[in-house]
């Protein structure tokens, strides 16, 4: 028997659609469809219609390639409007019990993650994670499964990641204009993090910065779950529009030129070499790689040094002996880590999705760790307590439908 499981990564950049059968236990890659984002800003949708048709040829591909025909997937978000807290919920266990069952129940459990959430959420934001951290019964804390356990006082401390409604009511729209229900949606940090983080990492203490296009996505976690989570709204499209400006050429130049030239490190760099662009105008110049280099290098010392002062102001900086693990597009830039470790004090790898079988040339890539991730999150029994999700009408499905049909071949 197998389960098909279906993930879509709309990010600033790309929108990757990936479709995975789990058999045994063990996620295949089986359906693939990349396309470049239109509609996106700073992780966030800012055109319904574009980013639509952008993901509707990504899916297209991906049912192509899986030979599946898909109508629900696992979707990522992130976007500076995300924000989390941190509270507790506490409930009796029932005293009437008796006999081999009269420990904690699964709707314990629920009860207390129920008064976990009883947190005053604006009207125009809601829940879409909510992780327990640890449990504690009666004066035993630190538990970290308390189901059976005896006591009269069950309490848990949960980490609970919100988001602005409307852009969640957004990203389901574009989701369902191409006939997918949105069943759950995922934080870009914690779906890259079950692609890339060691069980050793999560339960020593580990920072995962997942450095996209639009913004950066973070998450601690310590003692095997999640402690703290932010979005820092700042990524890869900045230092690509720092190229841009410094050498007055298009965009789409200076992305190429940070691909194919770019290093954080610019004290390494020999000051004589050089490369050729042709900025507006069209007279090509030649440019010194050490100086695009120090560019680069002022813009990501800038996100880690935002990072720091995220874990400082967090209280977790002495938290992280397993150090910072860095995904998405951005953590392929040559030295990246080096700044990592001289601005953080803390140990730093590039991370790309392992344990990969399938169709997997492509993914392996720190670029791709948030895709692979939304796969293997849609395939363990992972946190009950979401947010409900809008279920696409019978017409949206038509509209998506119709949409699929007029992509060309």
């Amino acid at each position: 028997m197998e389960d098909i499981v279906f993930g879509i990564d709309i990010g600033t950049t790309k929108i990757c659609a990936l479709v995975g059968a789990v058999r045994n236990r063990e996620l295949q890659i089986i359906g693939l469809g990349v396309q470049p984002s239109s509609g996106m800003r700073k992780g966030m949708i800012v055109d319904v219609p574009s980013a639509t048709m952008a993901l509707a040829r990504a899916v297209q591909e991906a049912e192509e390639t899986s030979g599946y025909r898909l109508s629900q997937a696992v979707v990522s978000i992130a976007g500076e409007h995300i924000g989390s807290t941190n509270n507790t919920g506490m409930v009796a266990i029932g005293s009437g019990r008796t006999g081999p069952d009269a420990g904690v129940t699964p709707a314990d459990i629920d009860r207390a993650l129920e008064t976990a959430q009883a947190i005053p959420i604006p009207h125009n934001r809601q829940i879409i994670h909510l992780i327990p951290r640890h449990y504690t019964i009666d004066d035993h804390a630190g538990v970290r499964q308390p189901l059976g356990m005896h006591g009269y006082r069950l309490e848990v401390e949960a980490h609970i990641v919100t988001a602005a409604t409307s852009a969640l009511q957004n990203l389901q729209h574009c989701v369902g204009g191409v006939g997918i229900n949105a069943a759950e949606t995922v934080l870009n940090a914690l779906a890259s993090a079950e692609a890339v983080l060691e069980p050793a990492e999560r339960e020593m203490g580990v920072l995962i910065a997942d450095i996209g296009g639009g913004t950066t996505d973070l998450a601690l976690y310590k003692q095997g779950t999640v402690w703290h989570t932010h979005v820092i709204p700042i990524g890869g499209y900045h230092i690509t529009n720092d190229i841009a400006i410094g050498l007055r050429a298009p965009y789409e130049t200076a992305e190429k030129v940070k691909i194919q030239y770019g290093d954080c490190r610019p004290a390494d760099i020999d000051p004589d070499l050089v490369f050729t662009v042709e900025p507006f105008g069209g007279e090509k110049i030649q440019v010194g790689r050490q100086d695009l280099a120090q560019v680069i290098e002022a813009r990501i010392e800038e996100i880690f040094n935002l990072i720091l002062k995220d874990i400082q102001q967090s209280g977790y900086d002495e938290m992280l002996p397993a150090g910072i693990v860095l995904t998405g597009g951005t953590a392929q830039l040559r030295g990246i880590t080096n700044v990592a470790e001289r601005v953080l004090n803390v140990s730093a790898r590039v991370a790309t999705p392992k344990n990969l079988v399938g169709l997997v040339d492509t993914l392996h890539s720190p670029a791709y760790a948030t895709s692979v991730g939304l796969l293997r999150w849609a395939s363990t029994d992972h946190h009950r307590y979401q947010a409900r999700t809008h279920v696409p009408s019978e017409w949206s499905r038509r509209v998506g439908n119709l949409i699929r049909t007029l992509l060309p071949d």
